[in-house]
């Protein structure tokens, strides 16, 4: 039992569990198979997108573009499907997630070759990414009506009473949930956040993998693009406007430490969820969209702190057994 309670997902997954009991106290059909169900899809993008991020957080690098990524890519969508309603939304898709890998490998070859830290490279594409939206589109919106029925329903069809948005959600997670335990690159990209410089000893190309890892994000960057798009059809320069916080709060939240090589798929899943709960229980429970914002960021806050103890308390329990022996 101790050792189960020394994972962070176990302690998450309860504060969740009765984060939702709390709520069904003022509003009962929260709790409702249903309303979980939509308060999962709803919250189906910042999963997928916190999952692109941590990647790159576990090497000891940020990814601030994220959402100016999907910003553009989106864009990029909404127009040809705008233009040439015909091409087919599986293509579409296919281009979305091409766009996001160029837009990544831009940050990755700054990062790997020039070796700039990655949260100047990003901080500066971040607005590059959205001016670039803004001239692509010449400051124009594309509005749903622009957009084909398939465009928009794709996401929303259902199956087995599910709808597409989850099932894709549901399929990134289990993708990334075997690239980081079973593959040597998720190997690689712990062992880096660990300590970089062992990992070049120990024959991994530190540079590479950093590449890599932003291509993963820029990808992710790519399908949320199209995502968001269609769940909200409108593309404009402002989509997702300061959502790279969101991102990376999710990540905190999910135990993923930001000094690189502790993190879980399944607590980046559970930050975001957890971020999800918050942002659809209190305006149901009128509670001011402040005190929201004050609710998340107290949760960041102490997920530092917690992340911060527990890495202390395992470097302590290593210096005893060295002082044993």
């Amino acid at each position: 039992m101790k050792a189960l309670l020394k994972y962070r997902e176990i302690w998450l997954a309860a504060a969740i569990v009765v984060l939702i009991g709390l709520i069904s106290t003022r509003f009962p059909a929260f709790a409702d198979p249903g309303n979980l169900r939509q308060v999962f899809n709803d919250t189906s993008i910042l999963m997928i997108l916190a999952l692109g991020q941590m990647v790159v957080i576990l090497t000891r690098s940020i990814d601030l573009s994220m959402a100016s990524n999907l910003c553009f890519t989106g864009m990029v969508v909404a127009m040809l499907n705008a233009a040439h309603p015909a091409i087919p939304i599986p293509l579409l898709i296919v281009i979305a997630l091409a766009v996001g890998l160029v837009l990544g490998a831009i940050n990755g070859l700054l990062v790997w070759r020039l070796n700039i830290p990655s949260i100047v490279v990003t901080l500066g594409t971040l607005t590059i990414y959205r001016g670039a939206t803004f001239v692509l589109s010449g400051g124009a919106w594309v509005n749903a009506d622009k957009m084909s029925p398939e465009f928009i329903g794709f996401q929303r069809a259902a199956f087995i009473g599910i709808p597409v948005l989850s099932w894709i959600a549901i399929l990134v997670i289990a993708l990334f949930f075997v690239v980081m335990t079973r593959t040597a690159l998720g190997r690689s990209i712990y062992a880096i956040g660990v300590n970089p410089t062992a990992s070049v000893y120990a024959g991994i190309d530190v540079g590479r993998t950093k590449f890599i890892v932003f291509c993963i994000s820029g990808m992710v960057g790519g399908l949320s693009g199209y995502l968001w798009i269609s769940r909200y059809v409108i593309a404009s320069v402002e989509v997702a406007n300061g959502y790279e916080l969101n991102i990376i709060a999710a990540c905190v939240i999910g135990g993923i430490s930001i000094a690189g090589g502790i993190g879980s798929v399944g607590g980046a899943v559970l930050g975001a969820l957890f971020l999800g709960i918050i942002s659809n229980a209190l305006p149901v429970i009128n509670i001011s969209p402040f005190w929201q914002m004050a609710i998340s960021g107290s949760a960041i806050i102490l997920a530092v702190v917690l992340n911060a103890r527990g890495e202390r308390q395992q470097g302590r329990i290593i210096l005893r057994k060295a002082e044993a022996i």
